[in-house]
């Protein structure tokens, strides 16, 4: 060991693993000695206890010492229980070196060339948010599509008001096919909800218009109501109904021009080129790099988006410079690689690890599976009726499900599962219980996605199996009103995403937007978290709140966690990526209903500073 190592540098780097430390040093993020400790020794090291520190700098940049950034603040959150606060972060390249007071990091780099940027020192620094579930492909059609939805949606460009009820919707849609001049464009809508408004047919749209394609995109996003002009249009017909897998054929309605979950994804090969046209995908996506950017966003995942190379290469296109301000991960989707290769899964889900470039890519072991359909289409899976005309559905017959999951489990994959009601998370608890007992893993984080309705005796089994929960808190701020009169009733609704609990059991838990189905604004679903505050106003399920610190880490650490990159980011303490969201106040000390009207200064993404134009 270097002999000459100050304490606080020392410190940063004793505690980092040895392929961390070794990371470190080859990446140039290293100080001098006398600076930081040499302690780059350890289990498979390939340097000698008394390799010093100035050989191994020397080694690697022969042309002097590396300079330090050293980031000042009004307070830095560093989500690390030995240090939860300072006033200073050093970063060397794209890793952090050290946090502690500014004098503290000054005095640390004695000898080291540094400097001091104040940019934020009226600011707050937290961890980099995280968007563990977010659609951007989804996203870009729908927020560049006209909206018309069951609330309102605040866009760069201003925001989109609410269509409140039946009559209002029509006549917002209405107007919506009136002003698009050629007579030849489809006119892509989405943000219909049937209980919020009314009933919607093929009929209905034919009256909208006759001659012009009418495609509604419902709110849920796994449904699709359609004219007569877009049926035929699209050759959406009788016999490709008939021809149908029968899953799909049965959640179909040609009459209604409706179709949802396996119908819906029957019918996307033949809709996608009209709704999803090259001019669009580009504008659509440009939008959600500057949305996410906008909100603090530095790193991102979708699990289970489409499985299209050709869509993730209009992604890549979009997403993938290096220009662009955080990383995005994609996992593929289980459910249409099973459906097609049942006897060639794994060596055809790895096929997909290629599809990715730059600051795009796809996740190696891990996979999306599906269970029911959605809360917005009131289609998830209930042990207890629904209240008024509503039914369960399933997007991967159980027998299906159980199958593709005991293959992604064998392989060592990590599985995150759309699960939204109770009988659903029993189905997916049985199957994790079932290989749990055929072959046990004990790092598994099968991720239990959306958890719209669950009850109390599923807590402790979930804990039990070594399951995690990644929640959307919005479901009970846009849905538990609505849902207390029809669909749910007051009970469930109101203790929709039952992260409270979840909490205080101790199971590991992080939010998502699954955005569009919640703005892609990480503050804003902390806010609702914490504060579970519905559109009229009221609380809804108030032992359900989370704790400011526990919300904190749901977009941050645990969101890490959840797709295991937990020793890369999600906290700031050394040897991590320099990954900050940076805040005009603390979201731990703001009154509980100013969290998501904090002000988003920008972010620092791997050591660049990316302000918010």
């Amino acid at each position: 060991m270097c002999i000459n190592c100050s304490s606080e540098f020392a410190a940063a780097f004793r505690y980092l693993s040895f392929p961390t430390r070794r990371q470190v040093l080859r990446s140039a993020t290293t100080v001098a000695a006398g600076a930081l400790v040499c302690e780059a020794v350890g289990p498979g090291a390939a340097l000698a206890d008394t390799t010093s520190f100035q050989d191994i700098v020397g080694e690697l940049d022969p042309g002097g010492l590396p300079k330090v950034t050293i980031f000042a603040a009004r307070e830095v959150v560093t989500l690390d229980p030995d240090r939860p606060t300072v006033t200073a972060v050093a970063v060397l390249g794209d890793r952090i070196l050290a946090v502690g007071a500014l004098d503290e990091l000054k005095a640390s780099a004695s000898g080291q060339p540094f400097t001091v940027d104040d940019t934020f020192a009226d600011k707050v620094i937290v961890p980099g948010f995280i968007a563990q579930h977010d659609h951007p492909l989804l996203s870009g059609l729908t927020m560049t599509s006209e909206i018309i939805a069951t609330e309102d949606w605040v866009l760069p460009s201003g925001t989109v008001p609410a269509a409140r009820d039946h009559d209002d919707y029509m006549k917002r849609l209405t107007a919506a096919e009136a002003k698009l001049g050629d007579p030849g464009q489809v006119l892509l809508t989405w943000g219909y909800h049937p209980a919020f408004h009314g009933d919607l047919s093929r009929a209905d749209l034919d009256k909208i218009s006759a001659t012009r394609p009418v495609v509604v995109w419902h709110r849920s996003a796994h449904d699709f109501t359609m004219n007569s002009k877009a049926l035929a249009s699209y050759g959406i017909d009788q016999a490709f109904v008939s021809a149908m897998a029968p899953a799909a054929k049965q959640q179909s309605d040609l009459d209604k021009g409706y179709f949802w979950e396996a119908g819906m994804f029957a019918i996307l090969p033949r809709l996608l080129p009209a709704i999803a046209t090259p001019d669009r995908l580009q504008k659509g996506l440009q939008f959600v790099v500057g949305y996410f950017h906008a909100n603090g966003v530095t790193l991102g995942s979708e699990p289970g988006g489409l499985y299209s190379k050709t869509l993730q290469d209009a992604e890549n296109a979009v997403m993938s410079g290096p220009d662009t301000p955080f990383r995005y991960y994609f996992i593929p989707d289980g459910k249409s690689i099973f459906a097609s290769f049942p006897d060639a899964t794994i060596a055809e889900t790895e096929k997909t690890l290629s599809w990715g470039e730059g600051m795009t890519q796809i996740m190696p072991n891990r996979i999306k599976l599906f269970a029911d359909g959605a809360v917005f289409s009131l289609a998830m899976q209930l042990r207890d009726p629904y209240i008024g005309d509503y039914h369960g559905e399933w997007i991967m017959q159980p027998d299906a499900f159980a199958r593709a999951f005991e293959i992604y489990w064998d392989a060592g994959y990590q599985i995150h599962i759309h699960e939204i009601g109770d009988a659903a998370l029993d189905m997916v608890l049985d199957n994790i219980e079932a290989n749990m007992r055929r072959n046990p893993r004990y790092d598994h984080r099968t991720v239990l996605v959306h958890f719209a309705v669950s009850q109390p005796d599923q807590i402790g089994r979930i804990k039990r199996l070594g399951a995690i929960v990644s929640g959307n808190p919005y479901y009970v701020t846009a849905l538990a009103d609505k849902y207390s009169e029809t669909g749910l009733g007051p009970e469930r609704a109101d203790n929709m995403v039952r992260l409270g609990d979840i909490e205080r059991a101790g199971i590991p838990f992080s939010y998502h937007s699954d955005m569009p189905m919640a703005p892609g604004r990480p503050l804003f679903l902390m806010d609702c978290a914490v504060n579970r505050t519905t559109v009229s106003g009221r609380v809804a399920g108030p032992d359900q709140r989370n704790t400011r610190e526990g919300a904190l880490r749901a977009i941050t650490l645990e969101a890490a966690y959840s797709i295991g990159l937990e020793n890369e980011v999600g906290s700031i303490v050394a040897g991590k990526r320099a990954n900050f969201t940076i805040l005009a106040d603390n979201p731990l000390t703001v009154p509980a209903t100013g969290i998501k009207e904090i002000a988003v200064w920008g972010t620092v993404h791997e050591g660049r500073i990316f302000p918010v134009r």
